[in-house]
């Protein structure tokens, strides 16, 4: 987390590619660094925030805070 509510998810990627047959053999390689910041809400909780990686996809769970609801006085 930066500036209170951004969350800012930094990393890099790396892409290996390799092709062959008898008479040939040939290989690619490319890589580069990413960032991405993201704004919360502000009722986020951001104590409880969780990220997991699984087959190369992110899941980055952020959990809300609980929603005030206004008192509605009723006069009859």
């Amino acid at each position: 987390m930066e500036d209170g509510n951004v969350l800012r998810i930094s990393g890099e990627r790396i892409h290996e590619e390799e092709e062959k047959d008898d008479q040939w053999h040939r290989v690619e390689r490319s890589s580069g660094k990413f960032l991405r910041r993201f704004r919360l809400p502000e009722d986020a909780k951001f104590d409880e925030v969780k990220a997991a990686m699984e087959s190369g996809v992110l899941t980055v769970t952020v959990p809300k805070g609980e929603v005030k609801k206004p008192e509605v006085n009723l006069h009859s």
